[in-house]
C-alpha cells in the first residue's frame, strides 16, 4: 500500500474555527498514525479574504495547538494555470465543453425548470452544441459533462456508502469566464498533484464528494479515501455558533485552555476510544482509527473542556505552567499581572503546586497568584470584604499581636500559634483563617494561608495585616 497522505485544506477567513481545529487534528492523528504525511493547502482564492494576516493567523493557530504538517503550505491561488490546464484538457478529452450562456439565459432556464416544478438547475443548452455556432465576443465558462445516467457512490468511512443519482448532478462549471477555477475543480485537482490518499473533511462536504468524483472519473485518477465527520453542535443540538463556542482557537488560549487540553477534547468530539475521557496525545495517535469516527454529531461542553484543562493544570510543571501565565497575561492585555508574574519569578513558581488544583483555566490561576504581587493596601473583593467585620478585625488585631512574636517564620510554627490562638478565644481554626485569608489575599480562596504567608513573607504579611485592622 502507498503510504498514507492526509491534508488540511482551510480558507483563510482570520483565525483557526474551531471546527476546523478538528478536522486538522484528525487528520494529522490518522497520518501520524499510519506513519504518513499530513499536508497543508490555504484554500485562499478568495483574495478578498485571503490576507497575510489571515493566513499567519491560521498557521499560528495550528502551531498553538501543537499540530506540525509535512512541507511548505500550498496556496490554492498560486496554482491556478494549472486548474485551468486540466480544465481545458477536459473539453479535449470530450469530458467538458465551453458554454456561451448569458446570466439572462441562465436565469431564464431556472425559472422553466421551476415553472415545470423541477430543481432549478442548468439544462445543458451547449452540451452537444458546435462551438462554431457560439456567439461573438462572449466569453465561456468550462462545464464538467455530468453522466447522464447511473450513479456515483461515495465510499465513506463514517457515512459508509452514499448513493447519488447522477441525474441529480447538473453540468456544473469548473473554469469561469474569466479563468479561474472554481472550488469544486481546483480541490481535485490539488488533491491530486498532491497525492492525498485520504480526504477527512466535514459532512457538509458529501454532497461536493459525488461532483469531485465526476472530475477524478474523467480524469482517470483515483478516487482518495474520504471520511466526512459530523459537524460539532451546541449543547443545545443546534449547529455551533459563536454562542456555543464557534470561536477561533487563539481565543480559547485568551481564555486559559491549554493547548493538550483542547487536544484532548477536541479528539472526544466525534471520535473515542472506549469510555477514555483523559489521554496524551500519544495516546490518541496509537488507538485512532477512521472506524471509530462517530456518525451522529458531537455536542460541544464547556463544562467537560474546563474540567479535561483543570486536569491538565494539576499535571503540569510549573515552569510551564509559570510561562503560560506570562503569556497569557500578556496576550490579554494584563500588563499589571506581566510586571507582578515576572518580578516574583521564583514566589509565584513556589506557590504554583499549591495553586494548580483550585485551578481550571491559566486566567484563575492568574487571578489566585495576585496576591503575591497585590499591592498594599490589599482591595479585597466583595465576598472578601463582607468577612472583614468589626468584630473580625478584632480578632486580626489579636493574630497580628501574636505573629509579632514568632521568632520563627515558618509554616508549621505559624500553624502552631494560630491553633493556640484559637484555643485561647474559644474559636475554632477557621474563624482565624477566614479573616485573615480575606486580609492578606483580598480573597476567599487562596492557596492554605499559613503558606501565603511564608511565600509573601514576615514584613508583608503583617503590613498588610496593619492596613485592614487600621482601615
Amino acid at each position: 500500500m502507498s503510504q498514507v497522505v492526509t491534508r488540511f485544506a482551510p480558507s483563510p477567513t482570520g483565525y483557526l474555527h474551531i471546527g476546523g481545529a478538528r478536522t486538522a487534528l484528525f487528520s494529522w492523528a490518522y497520518a501520524k498514525n499510519q506513519g504518513g504525511k499530513m499536508l497543508l493547502r490555504i484554500e485562499d482564492t478568495d483574495r478578498e479574504r485571503s490576507t497575510e494576516a489571515a493566513v499567519t493567523a491560521l498557521i499560528d493557530g495550528l502551531k498553538w495547538l501543537g499540530l506540525d504538517w509535512d512541507g511548505e503550505p500550498i496556496s490554492q491561488f498560486a496554482r491556478a494555470a494549472r486548474h485551468a490546464d486540466i480544465a481545458h484538457e477536459l473539453v479535449k478529452m470530450g469530458h467538458a465543453y465551453y458554454c456561451y450562456c448569458s446570466p439572462e439565459e441562465l436565469e431564464q432556464m431556472r425559472e422553466d425548470a421551476r415553472a415545470a416544478g423541477k430543481p432549478p438547475r442548468y439544462n445543458g443548452y451547449w452540451r452537444d452544441r458546435d462551438p462554431s455556432e457560439a456567439p461573438e465576443g462572449i466569453k465561456p465558462v468550462v462545464r464538467i459533462k455530468a453522466p447522464l445516467s447511473g450513479e456515483i457512490i461515495v465510499h465513506d468511512h463514517v457515512q459508509g456508502d452514499v448513493v447519488f443519482k447522477t441525474e441529480n448532478l447538473d453540468d456544473f462549471i469548473i473554469l469561469r469566464s474569466d479563468g479561474t477555477p472554481t472550488y469544486m475543480h481546483a480541490v481535485v485537482v490539488d488533491d491530486h498533484d498532491m497525492g492525498v490518499t485520504h480526504i477527512i473533511r466535514g459532512d457538509d462536504h458529501l454532497t461536493n464528494a459525488a461532483r469531485q468524483i465526476v472530475i477524478y472519473n474523467a480524469m482517470g485518477w483515483p478516487v482518495p479515501e474520504m471520511a466526512h465527520i459530523p459537524l460539532i453542535h451546541g449543547p443545545d443540538g443546534a449547529k455551533l455558533s459563536k454562542r456555543h463556542g464557534a470561536l477561533g482557537v487563539e481565543a480559547y488560549r485568551q481564555m486559559g485552555y491549554l493547548p493538550e487540553a483542547v487536544r484532548n477534547y477536541l479528539a472526544r468530539l466525534g471520535w473515542s476510544h472506549g469510555d477514555d475521557e483523559i489521554f496524551s496525545t500519544e495516546q490518541m495517535v496509537e488507538w485512532f482509527s477512521l472506524e471509530a469516527l462517530n456518525k451522529g454529531a458531537a455536542r460541544f461542553d464547556f463544562v467537560k473542556l474546563e474540567n479535561i484543562n483543570g486536569h491538565y493544570i494539576r499535571e503540569a510543571d510549573p515552569t510551564y505552567l509559570y510561562n503560560v501565565m506570562v503569556e497569557t497575561a500578556r496576550e490579554v492585555g494584563r500588563e499589571n499581572d506581566v510586571t507582578g508574574l515576572t518580578a516574583n519569578h521564583n514566589t509565584v513558581l513556589a506557590a504554583l503546586p499549591e495553586l494548580q488544583p483550585r485551578a481550571k483555566t491559566v486566567l484563575e490561576l492568574i487571578d489566585l497568584a495576585q496576591f503575591i504581587y497585590a499591592l498594599r493596601p490589599i482591595q479585597p473583593d466583595a465576598a472578601a470584604a463582607a468577612l472583614l467585620t468589626d468584630d473580625a478585625k478584632l480578632v486580626l488585631a489579636g493574630i497580628a499581636e501574636t505573629l509579632g512574636g514568632l521568632a520563627d517564620w515558618s509554616v508549621p510554627a505559624i500553624d502552631a500559634a494560630m491553633r493556640s490562638l484559637a484555643e485561647e478565644k474559644g474559636l475554632k481554626l477557621g474563624k482565624l483563617a477566614q479573616p485573615l485569608r480575606a486580609a492578606l489575599t483580598g480573597r476567599t480562596v487562596s492557596p492554605g494561608i499559613f503558606e501565603v504567608m511564608v511565600l509573601i513573607g514576615r514584613e508583608e504579611s503583617m503590613a498588610r495585616l496593619s492596613d485592614q485592622i487600621g482601615g
